[in-house]
Protein backbone atom coordinates (compact mmCIF):
# COMPACT_ATOMS: atom_id res chain seq x y z
CA UNK A 1 0.00 0.00 0.00
CA UNK A 2 1.33 3.45 -0.97
CA UNK A 3 2.35 5.75 1.86
CA UNK A 4 0.34 8.88 2.52
CA UNK A 5 1.83 12.34 2.27
CA UNK A 6 3.51 13.16 5.59
CA UNK A 7 2.03 16.67 5.71
CA UNK A 8 -1.42 15.16 5.21
CA UNK A 9 -0.79 12.63 8.00
CA UNK A 10 -0.13 15.44 10.50
CA UNK A 11 -2.71 17.82 9.00
CA UNK A 12 -0.11 20.44 8.09
CA UNK A 13 0.64 22.84 5.26
CA UNK A 14 3.98 22.45 3.50
CA UNK A 15 5.24 25.73 4.95
CA UNK A 16 4.62 24.59 8.55
CA UNK A 17 7.21 25.70 11.11
CA UNK A 18 9.17 23.36 13.38
CA UNK A 19 6.89 24.29 16.29
CA UNK A 20 3.79 23.63 14.17
CA UNK A 21 5.14 20.16 13.31
CA UNK A 22 5.89 19.38 16.95
CA UNK A 23 2.44 20.49 18.13
CA UNK A 24 0.68 18.60 15.35
CA UNK A 25 2.57 15.40 16.10
CA UNK A 26 1.82 15.60 19.80
CA UNK A 27 -1.88 16.18 19.10
CA UNK A 28 -2.16 13.29 16.62
CA UNK A 29 0.00 10.91 18.69
CA UNK A 30 -2.11 11.55 21.79
CA UNK A 31 -5.28 10.95 19.77
CA UNK A 32 -4.14 7.58 18.39
CA UNK A 33 -1.96 6.39 21.27
CA UNK A 34 -2.71 2.66 21.88
CA UNK A 35 -3.16 3.31 25.61
CA UNK A 36 -6.17 5.46 24.72
CA UNK A 37 -7.36 2.99 22.08
CA UNK A 38 -6.77 -0.48 23.58
CA UNK A 39 -7.03 -3.28 21.04
CA UNK A 40 -7.61 -0.88 18.15
CA UNK A 41 -5.18 -1.98 15.43
CA UNK A 42 -6.19 0.88 13.14
CA UNK A 43 -5.35 3.46 15.82
CA UNK A 44 -2.00 1.76 16.46
CA UNK A 45 -1.20 1.87 12.73
CA UNK A 46 -2.03 5.59 12.62
CA UNK A 47 0.11 6.18 15.72
CA UNK A 48 3.06 4.61 13.91
CA UNK A 49 2.25 6.57 10.75
CA UNK A 50 2.33 9.84 12.72
CA UNK A 51 5.68 8.94 14.28
CA UNK A 52 7.18 8.20 10.85
CA UNK A 53 5.87 11.50 9.49
CA UNK A 54 7.32 13.38 12.46
CA UNK A 55 10.74 11.75 12.10
CA UNK A 56 10.99 13.08 8.54
CA UNK A 57 9.43 16.54 8.94
CA UNK A 58 11.29 17.34 12.16
CA UNK A 59 14.67 16.60 10.56
CA UNK A 60 15.74 19.45 8.26
CA UNK A 61 17.80 17.23 5.95
CA UNK A 62 15.13 14.53 5.60
CA UNK A 63 12.41 17.15 5.17
CA UNK A 64 14.34 18.88 2.37
CA UNK A 65 14.84 15.57 0.56
CA UNK A 66 11.17 14.65 1.05
CA UNK A 67 9.94 18.04 -0.21
CA UNK A 68 12.07 17.71 -3.33
CA UNK A 69 11.72 14.02 -4.20
CA UNK A 70 8.86 12.65 -2.07
CA UNK A 71 9.11 9.24 -0.42
CA UNK A 72 11.70 8.14 -2.99
CA UNK A 73 14.10 10.79 -1.72
CA UNK A 74 14.31 9.10 1.71
CA UNK A 75 15.89 5.92 0.41
CA UNK A 76 19.25 5.35 2.03
CA UNK A 77 18.66 7.86 4.84
CA UNK A 78 18.31 5.25 7.57
CA UNK A 79 14.57 5.51 8.19
CA UNK A 80 13.33 3.49 11.17
CA UNK A 81 11.04 0.58 10.32
CA UNK A 82 7.89 1.78 12.10
CA UNK A 83 5.74 -0.98 10.59
CA UNK A 84 7.51 -3.64 12.64
CA UNK A 85 8.44 -1.49 15.64
CA UNK A 86 6.61 -1.86 18.94
CA UNK A 87 4.54 1.21 19.75
CA UNK A 88 6.10 1.28 23.23
CA UNK A 89 9.48 1.85 21.60
CA UNK A 90 8.06 4.68 19.51
CA UNK A 91 6.80 6.31 22.70
CA UNK A 92 10.28 6.16 24.20
CA UNK A 93 11.88 7.70 21.09
CA UNK A 94 9.71 10.82 21.23
CA UNK A 95 9.06 10.82 24.96
CA UNK A 96 10.09 14.47 25.30
CA UNK A 97 7.18 15.41 23.04
CA UNK A 98 4.65 12.96 24.43
CA UNK A 99 5.45 14.12 27.94
CA UNK A 100 5.82 10.66 29.41
CA UNK A 101 2.64 9.42 27.76
CA UNK A 102 4.57 6.34 26.66
CA UNK A 103 4.38 5.13 30.28
CA UNK A 104 0.66 5.64 30.57
CA UNK A 105 0.24 2.12 31.88
CA UNK A 106 2.36 3.03 34.93
CA UNK A 107 0.61 6.32 35.75
CA UNK A 108 -1.28 5.11 38.81
CA UNK A 109 1.03 4.03 41.60
CA UNK A 110 -0.30 2.52 44.81
CA UNK A 111 1.53 4.28 47.60
CA UNK A 112 4.97 3.89 46.12
CA UNK A 113 7.18 4.06 43.05
CA UNK A 114 8.26 1.40 40.64
CA UNK A 115 11.77 1.82 39.37
CA UNK A 116 12.00 1.69 35.61
CA UNK A 117 14.20 -1.00 34.16
CA UNK A 118 17.31 0.42 32.52
CA UNK A 119 19.03 -2.77 31.39
CA UNK A 120 20.27 -3.56 27.89
CA UNK A 121 17.71 -3.16 25.10
CA UNK A 122 17.89 -3.97 21.39
CA UNK A 123 18.44 -1.05 19.03
CA UNK A 124 15.82 0.18 16.59
CA UNK A 125 15.31 -1.44 13.19
CA UNK A 126 15.85 0.60 10.03
CA UNK A 127 14.32 0.30 6.59
CA UNK A 128 15.35 1.13 3.06
CA UNK A 129 14.36 -0.06 -0.40
CA UNK A 130 16.08 -1.80 -3.29
CA UNK A 131 15.00 -1.65 -6.95
CA UNK A 132 15.12 -4.91 -8.93
CA UNK A 133 14.47 -5.88 -12.52
CA UNK A 134 12.45 -8.96 -13.45
CA UNK A 135 15.74 -10.57 -14.46
CA UNK A 136 17.00 -10.01 -10.90
CA UNK A 137 13.83 -11.61 -9.55
CA UNK A 138 14.23 -14.62 -11.86
CA UNK A 139 17.80 -15.48 -10.84
CA UNK A 140 18.31 -13.74 -7.51
CA UNK A 141 20.96 -11.08 -7.10
CA UNK A 142 23.27 -9.28 -4.71
CA UNK A 143 22.89 -5.52 -4.31
CA UNK A 144 25.09 -2.93 -2.64
CA UNK A 145 23.03 -0.68 -0.36
CA UNK A 146 24.24 2.67 0.96
CA UNK A 147 22.36 4.30 3.83
CA UNK A 148 22.83 6.51 6.89
CA UNK A 149 22.22 5.42 10.45
CA UNK A 150 22.66 6.77 13.95
CA UNK A 151 25.75 5.07 15.31
CA UNK A 152 27.77 5.27 18.49
CA UNK A 153 29.87 8.40 18.72
CA UNK A 154 33.51 7.47 18.14
CA UNK A 155 34.69 10.24 20.45
CA UNK A 156 32.82 9.14 23.60
CA UNK A 157 32.07 5.52 22.59
CA UNK A 158 28.34 6.16 22.99
CA UNK A 159 28.43 7.44 26.57
CA UNK A 160 27.63 11.04 25.65
CA UNK A 161 30.21 12.24 28.19
CA UNK A 162 33.40 14.14 27.52
CA UNK A 163 36.59 12.17 28.00
CA UNK A 164 37.44 11.66 31.65
CA UNK A 165 33.88 12.27 32.88
CA UNK A 166 30.89 10.08 33.61
CA UNK A 167 27.10 10.53 34.06
CA UNK A 168 25.74 11.77 37.37
CA UNK A 169 22.67 10.71 39.29
CA UNK A 170 19.64 12.69 38.17
CA UNK A 171 18.75 15.17 40.92
CA UNK A 172 15.11 15.37 39.84
CA UNK A 173 14.27 11.68 40.37
CA UNK A 174 17.24 10.70 42.54
CA UNK A 175 18.20 8.04 40.00
CA UNK A 176 14.86 6.21 39.88
CA UNK A 177 13.94 7.38 36.39
CA UNK A 178 10.43 8.35 37.53
CA UNK A 179 8.78 11.24 39.33
CA UNK A 180 5.58 11.30 41.36
CA UNK A 181 3.00 14.05 41.70
CA UNK A 182 0.35 14.32 44.39
CA UNK A 183 0.31 12.61 47.73
CA UNK A 184 -1.60 10.22 49.94
CA UNK A 185 -2.76 6.86 48.71
CA UNK A 186 -2.84 7.75 44.99
CA UNK A 187 0.09 9.23 43.16
CA UNK A 188 0.60 10.17 39.54
CA UNK A 189 3.85 8.55 38.40
CA UNK A 190 5.48 9.44 35.10
CA UNK A 191 8.87 9.31 33.41
CA UNK A 192 11.32 11.86 34.71
CA UNK A 193 11.40 14.65 32.08
CA UNK A 194 14.99 15.59 32.91
CA UNK A 195 16.73 12.23 32.46
CA UNK A 196 13.96 10.63 30.33
CA UNK A 197 13.84 7.61 32.59
CA UNK A 198 17.52 6.74 32.60
CA UNK A 199 18.14 7.97 36.15
CA UNK A 200 21.30 9.73 34.99
CA UNK A 201 22.20 13.12 33.53
CA UNK A 202 25.25 14.21 31.60
CA UNK A 203 26.83 17.30 33.12
CA UNK A 204 29.91 17.39 30.86
CA UNK A 205 28.72 16.40 27.38
CA UNK A 206 30.90 15.17 24.55
CA UNK A 207 31.69 18.01 22.15
CA UNK A 208 31.36 15.87 19.05
CA UNK A 209 27.86 14.46 19.66
CA UNK A 210 26.55 17.07 22.11
CA UNK A 211 25.85 14.44 24.76
CA UNK A 212 23.58 12.24 22.65
CA UNK A 213 26.16 9.46 22.33
CA UNK A 214 25.13 9.04 18.69
CA UNK A 215 26.20 10.50 15.35
CA UNK A 216 25.04 9.95 11.79
CA UNK A 217 27.27 7.68 9.73
CA UNK A 218 27.23 6.37 6.19
CA UNK A 219 27.07 2.62 5.87
CA UNK A 220 27.48 0.34 2.83
CA UNK A 221 26.29 -3.28 2.97
CA UNK A 222 25.84 -6.08 0.48
CA UNK A 223 22.37 -7.64 0.45
CA UNK A 224 21.58 -11.04 -1.06
CA UNK A 225 18.16 -11.10 -2.71
CA UNK A 226 16.69 -14.60 -3.21
CA UNK A 227 15.00 -15.47 -6.51
CA UNK A 228 11.23 -15.14 -6.67
CA UNK A 229 10.78 -12.12 -4.35
CA UNK A 230 7.63 -10.02 -4.75
CA UNK A 231 6.98 -6.28 -4.69
CA UNK A 232 6.95 -5.00 -1.11
CA UNK A 233 8.66 -8.00 0.47
CA UNK A 234 11.41 -7.21 2.96
CA UNK A 235 14.85 -8.81 3.11
CA UNK A 236 16.28 -8.72 6.63
CA UNK A 237 19.94 -7.87 7.17
CA UNK A 238 20.76 -8.76 10.77
CA UNK A 239 22.56 -6.32 13.08
CA UNK A 240 22.65 -3.40 10.63
CA UNK A 241 20.17 -1.22 12.54
CA UNK A 242 20.86 1.27 15.32
CA UNK A 243 22.99 0.26 18.33
CA UNK A 244 21.16 -0.95 21.41
CA UNK A 245 20.84 0.81 24.73
CA UNK A 246 23.19 -0.06 27.59
CA UNK A 247 25.15 -2.54 25.51
CA UNK A 248 22.11 -4.21 23.96
CA UNK A 249 22.32 -5.76 20.47
CA UNK A 250 21.85 -3.76 17.30
CA UNK A 251 18.56 -3.67 15.48
CA UNK A 252 18.17 -5.00 11.94
CA UNK A 253 17.94 -3.43 8.50
CA UNK A 254 14.95 -4.31 6.32
CA UNK A 255 15.37 -3.83 2.58
CA UNK A 256 11.96 -3.65 0.92
CA UNK A 257 11.76 -4.74 -2.70
CA UNK A 258 10.52 -2.54 -5.53
CA UNK A 259 10.34 -4.07 -8.99
CA UNK A 260 11.07 -1.94 -12.04
CA UNK A 261 8.41 -2.26 -14.78
CA UNK A 262 9.46 -4.33 -17.80
CA UNK A 263 8.92 -2.97 -21.29
CA UNK A 264 7.19 -6.11 -22.58
CA UNK A 265 6.42 -8.39 -19.63
CA UNK A 266 3.97 -8.10 -16.75
CA UNK A 267 4.06 -10.25 -13.64
CA UNK A 268 1.07 -12.30 -12.47
CA UNK A 269 2.13 -14.30 -9.43
CA UNK A 270 4.93 -16.52 -10.72
CA UNK A 271 3.77 -16.24 -14.33
CA UNK A 272 4.82 -13.64 -16.87
CA UNK A 273 2.40 -12.17 -19.40
CA UNK A 274 3.36 -10.79 -22.81
CA UNK A 275 0.82 -9.15 -25.14
CA UNK A 276 1.87 -9.63 -28.78
CA UNK A 277 0.12 -8.08 -31.82
CA UNK A 278 -0.22 -10.15 -35.03
CA UNK A 279 -1.70 -9.36 -38.42
CA UNK A 280 -5.12 -10.71 -39.36
CA UNK A 281 -3.52 -12.87 -42.05
CA UNK A 282 -1.16 -14.43 -39.49
CA UNK A 283 -4.12 -15.09 -37.20
CA UNK A 284 -6.18 -16.54 -40.03
CA UNK A 285 -3.50 -18.68 -41.67
CA UNK A 286 -1.32 -19.46 -38.66
CA UNK A 287 2.31 -18.38 -38.30
CA UNK A 288 5.56 -18.49 -36.33
CA UNK A 289 5.78 -15.27 -34.30
CA UNK A 290 8.52 -13.69 -32.18
CA UNK A 291 7.66 -13.16 -28.51
CA UNK A 292 9.73 -11.38 -25.83
CA UNK A 293 10.96 -13.29 -22.78
CA UNK A 294 13.48 -12.82 -19.97
CA UNK A 295 15.90 -14.94 -22.01
CA UNK A 296 15.65 -13.01 -25.27
CA UNK A 297 13.24 -13.42 -28.16
CA UNK A 298 11.54 -16.81 -28.53
CA UNK A 299 9.45 -18.22 -31.38
CA UNK A 300 5.89 -19.35 -30.85
CA UNK A 301 3.69 -21.17 -33.37
CA UNK A 302 0.10 -19.95 -33.46
CA UNK A 303 -2.44 -22.11 -35.29
CA UNK A 304 -4.67 -21.05 -38.16
CA UNK A 305 -7.85 -19.41 -36.94
CA UNK A 306 -6.31 -17.83 -33.85
CA UNK A 307 -8.82 -15.44 -32.29
CA UNK A 308 -8.23 -12.01 -30.77
CA UNK A 309 -7.25 -12.40 -27.09
CA UNK A 310 -6.18 -16.05 -27.40
CA UNK A 311 -3.64 -17.05 -24.76
CA UNK A 312 -0.76 -19.47 -25.32
CA UNK A 313 1.41 -20.94 -22.58
CA UNK A 314 5.19 -21.45 -22.68
CA UNK A 315 6.06 -23.84 -19.86
CA UNK A 316 8.80 -22.98 -17.40
CA UNK A 317 9.53 -19.49 -18.74
CA UNK A 318 8.09 -17.61 -15.76
CA UNK A 319 9.54 -16.77 -12.33
CA UNK A 320 10.49 -19.20 -9.54
CA UNK A 321 8.35 -19.53 -6.43
CA UNK A 322 10.31 -18.08 -3.50
CA UNK A 323 9.48 -21.09 -1.29
CA UNK A 324 9.01 -24.15 -3.50
CA UNK A 325 11.37 -22.91 -6.29
CA UNK A 326 8.84 -24.25 -8.79
CA UNK A 327 9.08 -22.33 -12.05
CA UNK A 328 6.10 -20.38 -13.36
CA UNK A 329 5.08 -20.13 -17.04
CA UNK A 330 4.98 -17.38 -19.62
CA UNK A 331 1.57 -16.54 -21.04
CA UNK A 332 1.37 -14.95 -24.49
CA UNK A 333 -1.84 -13.10 -25.29
CA UNK A 334 -2.42 -12.44 -28.98
CA UNK A 335 -4.09 -9.29 -30.26
CA UNK A 336 -5.09 -9.06 -33.92
CA UNK A 337 -4.19 -5.79 -35.59
CA UNK A 338 -6.26 -4.49 -38.49
CA UNK A 339 -4.24 -2.59 -41.12
CA UNK A 340 -4.85 1.16 -40.89
CA UNK A 341 -4.16 1.77 -44.59
CA UNK A 342 -4.53 -0.52 -47.62
CA UNK A 343 -3.13 -0.30 -51.15
CA UNK A 344 -5.51 -0.50 -54.12
CA UNK A 345 -4.40 -4.06 -54.79
CA UNK A 346 -5.01 -5.07 -51.17
CA UNK A 347 -8.47 -3.49 -51.24
CA UNK A 348 -9.37 -5.40 -54.42
CA UNK A 349 -8.20 -8.67 -52.93
CA UNK A 350 -10.19 -8.10 -49.74
CA UNK A 351 -13.29 -7.21 -51.79
CA UNK A 352 -12.99 -10.49 -53.63
CA UNK A 353 -12.52 -12.30 -50.31
CA UNK A 354 -15.63 -10.59 -48.89
CA UNK A 355 -17.68 -11.77 -51.87
CA UNK A 356 -16.75 -15.38 -51.37
CA UNK A 357 -16.36 -15.55 -47.58
CA UNK A 358 -18.52 -18.08 -45.81
CA UNK A 359 -20.25 -16.85 -42.67
CA UNK A 360 -20.07 -20.34 -41.26
CA UNK A 361 -16.34 -19.96 -40.67
CA UNK A 362 -17.05 -17.11 -38.21
CA UNK A 363 -18.76 -19.02 -35.35
CA UNK A 364 -18.77 -16.06 -32.94
CA UNK A 365 -20.26 -13.72 -35.53
CA UNK A 366 -22.89 -16.29 -36.51
CA UNK A 367 -23.83 -16.87 -32.87
CA UNK A 368 -24.03 -13.13 -32.21
CA UNK A 369 -26.28 -12.51 -35.23
CA UNK A 370 -28.57 -15.39 -34.30
CA UNK A 371 -28.96 -13.99 -30.75
CA UNK A 372 -29.53 -10.49 -32.10
CA UNK A 373 -32.24 -11.67 -34.47
CA UNK A 374 -33.94 -13.74 -31.78
CA UNK A 375 -33.86 -10.94 -29.22
CA UNK A 376 -35.25 -8.19 -31.46
CA UNK A 377 -37.60 -10.59 -33.17
CA UNK A 378 -39.13 -11.35 -29.75
CA UNK A 379 -39.63 -7.64 -29.11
Amino acid sequence: MAKRDYYEVLGLAKNASADDIKRAYRRMAMKYHPDKNPGNKEAEAKFKECAEAYEVLSDSEKRQRYDQFGHEGLRGMGMRDYTHMRWQDIGSIFEDILGGFGDFGDIFGMGGRRTRQRGPAQGYDLETSVVLTLADVAKGTEKTIEFSRQDMCAECNGSGCAKGSSPSRCPSCNGSGQVAKGGGFFQMISTCPRCRGTGQVITNPCRKCGGTGRSSKKRVVSVKIPPGVHEGQGVRVANEGEPGRSGGPRGDLYCYVRIKPHQFLERDGNNLIAVVPVSFTQAALGAMIDVPSLNGTKQLKIPAGTQYGSIFRIKGQGLPDIRSKRQGDQLVQVTVEIPAKLTKEQQDLLQKFAQIENRSVFPKTRDFLDKLKKYFGAN
